[in-house]
């Protein structure tokens, strides 16, 4: 998907134009006057968005509503940018340029935002790619409406969502560990990120037994991926550090899942290691004045006769010994590993995503994620709001002492479980004995992966947390005084 400023579209370019039900279309110079009674009809019937081919080019007609609330507003306006991408490609329609008259500043961005999304298809595996890709290829937004460095920023969103799509569709037989960390560094070597690949020789000489315990059971070997994004004018002192959770595809290990489909979609429990990759090249398209440091464990968690086993003593990264009870809870596993590696950068902040548990699924269902974390007040309001701006919404847990003495264990440091309540909060509790910094963490469970079509956030991978995340780091920017 391509996104070009210009001044004034093109004699073949079809049209959309962002309205509302005030506007006077008679002056509106592209509207044919045989199309304004099809219109007025439409607006009577609560027609939003629709199509008039009564003059030259197609133009489509997008109805924008005022909710009061400005992150509601662009949230319709994302949805009817959804609804518009159906007519464009049943029409066949390549090229289009947006147009706003409706009155609310911020409609094209997220118009396009909706629109874009919805647009993306993972259908490279298919015999008929070519017949049934979509016909959309560019959006052209006038210079009147949009500048060109919003443009580009909108470039960089949606290669980065297409990028964290196409990655967390990809099966396990076409994307291991060793092929997940060959893709961060590629899309690095494009934006300008630097990325060093640890192999499975290394781990074990870093001794990082969480990440080599989840691998036992597999014939592909570990990753341990460290990308690095450092401009020059950086205002942060101290890198902020993103950490992901890399497990390219779970079967539970021995504590084998056991419903019947629960493994049909395992291929997503990498989305916290794309979302965070595609922050960072956000970022780094965009030239965020911001040091940021990608971590990502990676491994898939698969069972054989060396599979680690519910009972065995695991020594982590940091010496600390862990009781493992169920091999199913292995994302914590390698996430502690990469948190305690993460000290040594002496962090300002640091935030782990991860599909992390079944609990935060159930508790928000497909609509938030579940977040909690030892950074200050400001840290989460801005991360809070950060989500309501972009819709992709938090919901913030305690992390109170209690729920770490269920962690306890009688023979180790600590247990990987701490039993069927509050799952996502003793997760969370778990991964936070392995920092010493500000930390944030964001169980995108529920939200990264959808079974159902979830207009412009799509069908299966959803890219959820991406925007929300870049979002955040433009605050922070904004308010790090280095």
């Amino acid at each position: 998907m391509k996104f070009i400023s210009i001044a004034i579209p093109a004699k073949t370019d079809a049209i959309v134009v962002l309205a509302n039900k005030k506007t006077d279309w008679k002056k509106l110079k592209i509207i044919h006057r045989n199309d304004i009674h099809i219109i007025e009809s439409n607006l009577k019937a609560d027609i939003k968005n629709f199509i008039l081919q009564g003059g030259i080019v197609p133009v489509m007609i997008s109805i924008t509503e005022d909710k009061k609330e400005i992150n509601k507003t662009n949230e319709a306006i994302r949805k009817s940018g959804n609804a518009v991408c159906g007519i464009a490609n049943r029409y066949k329609i390549k090229t289009m340029a947006v147009t706003n008259e409706s009155g609310i500043a911020t409609a094209q961005f997220s118009f396009c935002e909706g629109l874009a999304m919805s647009n993306y298809q993972f259908i490279k595996h298919r015999k008929d790619e070519k017949k049934v890709a979509n016909s959309l290829r560019e959006i052209k937004l006038l210079i009147k409406d949009s500048s060109k460095q919003e443009v580009k920023k909108l470039q960089a969103i949606i290669e980065a969502i297409f990028l964290v799509r196409d990655l967390v569709n990809e099966p396990v037989n076409h994307l291991n560990a060793t092929d997940l960390a060959n893709a961060i560094k590629a899309a690095g070597e494009v934006v300008g990120y630097t990325t060093t690949i640890y192999n499975k020789k290394k781990i074990e000489e870093l001794k990082m037994g969480g990440l080599l315990s989840v691998n036992q059971g597999s014939i592909d070997p570990p990753t341990f991926s460290i990308m690095e994004y450092k401009p020059a004018n950086a205002v942060n002192k101290n890198p902020i550090v993103l950490i992901g959770k890399g497990v390219v595809y779970d079967t539970g290990g021995l504590s084998l899942k056991p419903t019947g489909n629960s493994m049909d979609y395992m291929k997503c429990d990498m989305g916290g290691a794309a979302t965070i990759t595609g922050a960072l090249y956000i970022a780094a398209k965009t030239a965020l004045p911001l040091h940021i440091i990608g971590l990502v464990p990676s491994t898939d968690n698969r069972l054989n006769g060396n599979a680690f086993a519910p009972g065995d003593i695991i020594r982590m990264y940091d010496g600390s010994t862990v009781e493992m009870l169920n091999s199913d809870a292995e994302g914590r596993m390698i996430l502690a590993d990469a948190l305690a590696f993460a000290k040594q950068y002496k962090p300002e902040l640091v935030i782990d995503m991860a599909t992390l548990t079944g609990a935060a699924h159930r508790a928000l269902g497909d609509f938030a994620i579940a977040y909690m974390g030892t950074a200050d007040a400001q840290k989460k309001n801005q991360l809070e709001e950060s989500g309501h701006e972009v819709y992709e919404r938090l919901v913030g847990f305690p992390l109170w002492d209690e729920y770490g003495d269920l962690l306890k264990s009688d023979i180790a440091d600590m247990k990987n479980v701490g039993g069927p309540l509050a799952g996502h909060i003793t997760a969370g509790k778990f991964l936070e004995k392995f920092t010493d910094y500000p930390w944030l963490h964001l169980d995108i469970a529920g939200v990264a992966f959808f079974q159902s079509n979830q207009g412009y956030k799509g069908k299966h991978a959803s890219a959820f947390g991406v925007r929300l995340l870049f979002r955040f780091l433009e605050k922070l920017a904004t308010t790090t005084n280095g």
